[in-house]
């Protein structure tokens, strides 16, 4: 079984025992589908033979010419795409009959085998379609009931309008499933950066985030100051492998580690939130996805204050929901 590039349809190839005949055959809507020229070259005839025949059969009544055709569109061999009249596998197996029942016999169990494993193939797909689209659900539902609980607390107080922003942003999931389940949406596994951080630069980066914090009278000594060695084991962790694999592949992946891990493992003696937060930020822009197609920002400062205020008053048993969370609110998928 061998896929061409047909727009839509998966293509198959047909010899005859003998290799007599050999064509490309289309799976579509559950059923083959041939063009009335490569019905002439299965059954060994001509165009106008295989019109003729088409015509008595729908004149008779014995099949329905909208049921058992259809204009689909194709690729040819000059690379260009044509809308061309298919007829499924009712329409082919009758003409086969009246013009060579040897061949359309031989074709019929062909056709039969290869719709059985295209159909378990098929059903396979959906139901894993449908575990998936089942899981998110309950992670978003998950994250719902988490971010609701999380804003009546007291140190959350004055938050509560920016938890419900993130709680609107989160909700696009829910649209997400719907196109999901009627197969709208592509599987996007996650972005991949270029772009790596050190832990050199990192410190760089927070010695001049201090220096204007201090400027302002928004910061003192102890901001960014290391207290155990702890952040530059948080900047490694996040390159590193098993098996020769990443554990955390994708910019969703880093960035939401970088964020949830200088925040509530507390590497300096102050500023963890505000670090935390202008290294995602900062990670993000470089890996140029800090913003959405639209031209805003994923996540803006209000919501990522109460994002930071989040995670910091989470149980460190959510830390698998804050994860989830953080990577939705920063994914590739548009609302």
């Amino acid at each position: 079984m061998t896929k061409n590039d047909f727009k839509r349809g998966e293509i198959v190839i047909y010899k005859t025992p003998q290799n007599e005949v050999k064509l490309k055959v289309r799976l579509e809507k559950e059923t083959i589908w041939l063009t009335q020229n490569k019905m002439a070259v299965l059954f060994g005839t001509q165009r106008p033979t295989i019109t003729k025949h088409l015509n008595n059969i729908f004149k008779a009544g014995e099949l329905k010419k909208n049921s058992v055709s259809s204009i689909l569109e194709h690729t040819a061999e000059d690379g260009k795409t044509y809308k061309t009249q298919f007829y499924n596998l009712d329409a082919i197996i009758s003409i086969g009959y009246r013009v060579n029942s040897r061949r359309a016999t031989q074709f019929r169990i062909w056709a039969s085998k290869i719709l059985k494993q295209y159909l378990a193939k098929g059903y396979a797909i959906n139901e894993k379609r449908i575990l998936e689209a089942r899981n998110k659900f309950y992670e978003l539902q998950e994250a719902v009931l988490f971010l609701q609980k999380q804003s009546k607390k007291e140190l959350l107080s004055g938050q509560e309008a920016e938890i419900l922003n993130l709680l609107a942003d989160y909700s696009k999931t829910l649209s997400l499933l719907a196109q999901y389940d009627k197969g709208q949406l592509t599987d996007k596994k996650g972005q991949k950066t270029e772009f790596s951080l050190d832990y050199n630069t990192c410190i760089n980066i927070i010695t001049e985030l201090k220096k204007e914090l201090i400027a302002k009278k928004e910061a003192g000594d102890l901001f960014g100051q290391e207290r155990d060695g702890s952040f530059e084991g948080i900047i490694k962790g996040l390159y590193q492998t098993f098996a020769k694999k990443e554990l955390y592949p994708t910019i969703e992946d880093k960035a939401s580690h970088i964020l949830y891990l200088i925040i509530k493992d507390h590497p300096f003696s102050d500023g963890n939130k505000r670090s935390g937060a202008f290294l995602f930020v900062y990670f993000l822009d470089k890996s140029n996805y800090l913003f959405k197609k639209s031209g805003e920002r994923k996540i803006n400062d209000n919501a990522l204050v109460a994002l930071a205020l989040l995670i910091a008053e989470s149980d460190p048993k959510d830390k698998e929901v804050m994860i989830k969370i953080i990577k939705n609110l920063i994914s590739e998928y548009e609302k």
